[in-house]
């Protein structure tokens, strides 16, 4: 059957409150949630930075920034990251079926993050490969930690790429923000990827990825191993690579609920949305349900605390529409 999830962002800052939505709502594909709203030791970054093995992090007044010594942020968001997994733990106990948790990718992670003298750590080889290998050997700890606490789930894990497109070509600004960092080639992003998607394997766990950004490099990710792709169907073009990524086993997860507060949303025209890109290409929609997951567009974290709980029950019903 079609599933539905939320990609992970929450409003608000209390963590047992959007777990127990994400329960009452997705609950046949929950996730951990992120809550921004609780400060930088709880965004996207900051999270997945405290997992980080062999660099220390610390925020510096320009942003996050590796080699000078662990900070108290990233010290925070490591003890914030237990406190609520022991919540979902607890909340959550005994759950079978899929589960999912999610860290930023290493290409978003290179473009965000300084090196220890300011820059990105973009901007040189060694430490693009140096912070994919270090994510890597994070996620091994941090995926054997969940999977002991949920013994009996199927466990997700979601790499967000949303700037894998601008780092392929070459959009990622300098600290000066005169000029842009190099390209990324493909061959290098794939060897970075890849040493992350093989740690999630080898710790039990499925690789999905997700991007919410135009141009979405559908060839490359297949390629590296991630086994779905979550993607927001209204920046795609659809090319036959999708079709031809899906015909390869690739699962597709369909971005189409608004991520903030859209009146008139419906779960029938949402589906419909569905039906009509995978119709291009000729798949029976009934037949492929059991591959395809209905999430928001992107993270809710901008979104009102009601229309949250909305969009996670429109992609609900959206995905039991597409069982016919």
């Amino acid at each position: 059957m079609a599933l539905a999830t939320g990609i992970g962002s929450m409003p608000g800052t209390d963590f047992t409150e959007s777990l127990r939505v994400v329960l009452d709502t997705v609950g046949d594909l929950p996730f951990v949630p992120e809550l921004p709203g609780r400060g930088v030791h709880a965004g996207m970054i900051g999270r997945t930075l405290s997992l980080l093995s062999g660099l220390e992090a610390d925020l510096q007044p320009d942003g996050w920034r590796v080699g000078v010594g662990e900070g108290g942020d990233v010290r925070r968001a490591r003890s914030l990251l237990a406190q609520d997994l022991d919540v979902a733990e607890e909340l959550a106990q005994g759950h079978t079926g899929p589960l999912k948790i999610q860290v930023t990718g290493p290409l978003t992670l290179a473009a965000t993050v300084e090196r220890p003298r300011g820059d990105k750590m973009l901007a040189d080889h060694g430490a693009r490969r140096e912070i994919g290998e270090s994510l890597a050997e994070g996620l091994r700890g941090h995926v054997a930690d969940v999977r002991r606490r949920f013994a009996d789930a199927d466990l997700v894990v979601q790499v967000d790429e949303p700037a894998i497109a601008a780092v392929l070509t070459g959009g990622i600004p300098t600290a000066s923000g005169f000029s842009r960092h190099r390209s990324v080639h493909p061959p290098e992003a794939d060897a970075i990827l890849r040493t992350v998607v093989d740690a999630i394997v080898a710790g039990g766990a499925r690789p999905v990825v997700h991007s919410c950004a135009p141009d979405v490099p559908v060839e490359l990710l297949a390629g590296a191993g991630f086994t779905a792709i979550a993607f927001d169907l209204s920046l795609v073009r659809p090319d036959d690579v999708w079709a031809e990524t899906f015909e390869k086993g690739i699962d597709l997860w369909f971005g189409v609920v608004p991520s903030t507060d859209a009146a008139g949303t419906s779960d029938k025209d949402l589906a419909a949305r569905v039906r009509t890109f995978l119709d291009r290409f000729g798949f029976d929609v009934e037949q492929h349900a059991d591959r395809l997951v209905v999430s928001p567009t992107c993270g809710l974290a901008g979104a009102s605390p009601p229309w949250a709980a909305r969009a996670l029950t429109l992609a609900a019903a959206a995905a039991q529409r597409l069982e016919g």
